[in-house]
């Protein structure tokens, strides 16, 4: 659990190794669904977290559920668990109504809420509500409004904004979060601005490494570039004076060369999150399998590396 303070230093707990996982919204409650959240429990994940889409690339045409509703659902079946977005962004949200949902599902799971958060991609969500696609100037400009409004919102009982693209009036969020002073925000950022951000107001910060690389790129080019990134946070960090030791740093894999095999044994996931570890990450985060999807994967596999995995690494 995180241990938050709105100050510059913030009080985090141990940061060894933590492994968390994905459930993609694709499975009925009553479906499949259910059980995805309670195995995750079961098997000792850190945080299961879940996409904040309307749909997503290879899904589009296929079932996909509503993150909030989902998390709610799961914050109702589970005890331990801690829940998160990986990542919420400002595509159809709202910094109002999502601080007002974000509060609620902070209580009702018993302050086991994390808020991924990036500033979105030209996917589906781009146009869904009838908008042409924001550039990345755009994006950027939007998520430098959006993060700190939505700070605010959730730990002020009444806020007031007026803002280029978000605005609040008298906005209300009685009695505020669980978690004090507010649910920890996990940033999604690679490029300056977003850096920024998440030094300001992350209490985490989150990366799927270089997507240049996704195709063609070797291990060894993506942890480079991975430590690149790293190196940029540190900047920005030392920008306004905060001491980088204080934020958790999340790995979304999936997406980095070793995407294909890195699920294959117990083996090659522990070679694998070694390797990260050592370039300062405290959790790595792997995608429950998803049978004929990019997601594919072992179940026994994956069992086995949540009950084995950190102790192999540790040992």
């Amino acid at each position: 659990m995180f241990h938050v303070k709105h100050e510059q230093g913030r009080s985090l707990e141990s940061m060894s190794l933590r492994l968390s996982t994905v459930i993609l919204p694709v499975r009925p409650w009553h479906g499949g669904g259910r059980d995805q959240w309670v195995r995750a429990e079961r098997l000792g994940f850190h945080t299961a977290y879940t996409y904040d889409h309307l749909t997503w690339r290879s899904f589009r045409d296929l079932p996909w559920f509503g993150a909030i509703p989902t998390l709610t659902a799961a914050a109702a079946v589970t005890e331990t668990l801690r829940l998160g977005t990986l990542v919420t962004s400002p595509n159809f949200r709202h910094p109002v109504t999502l601080a007002k949902e974000l509060m609620s599902l902070d209580d009702i799971s018993g302050g086991r809420l994390t808020l991924g958060i990036g500033a979105g991609g030209n996917g589906f969500d781009a146009t869904a509500l009838g908008q042409d696609p924001w550039t990345p100037r755009e994006r950027a400009d939007r998520f430098a409004e959006f993060v700190p409004l939505l700070d605010r919102l959730l730990t002020e009982a009444a806020t007031s904004e007026r803002g280029t693209f978000y605005s609040a009036d008298e906005a209300r969020n009685i009695p505020g979060c669980v978690q004090r002073p507010r649910l920890p925000f996990a940033v999604a950022a690679t490029g300056p601005r977003g850096l920024k951000l998440a030094a300001a107001h992350g209490q985490a910060w989150v990366t799927t490494g270089d997507p240049k690389l996704f195709e063609e790129g070797t291990p060894e080019q993506s942890l480079a570039a991975i430590a690149g990134q790293l190196a940029r946070l540190d900047k920005a960090f030392a920008e306004i004076g905060r001491a980088p030791e204080s934020m958790e740093k999340i790995l979304l894999t999936g997406f980095t060369p070793e995407r294909t095999t890195m699920l294959d044994s117990v083996d090659a996931f522990v070679d694998f999150a070694g390797r990260h570890q050592e370039l300062g990450f405290t959790e790595i985060v792997i995608h429950a399998p998803i049978p004929d999807s990019e997601f594919a994967a072992d179940e026994k596999v994956f069992e086995k590396i949540a009950t084995e995995g950190l102790a192999q690494l540790a040992g």
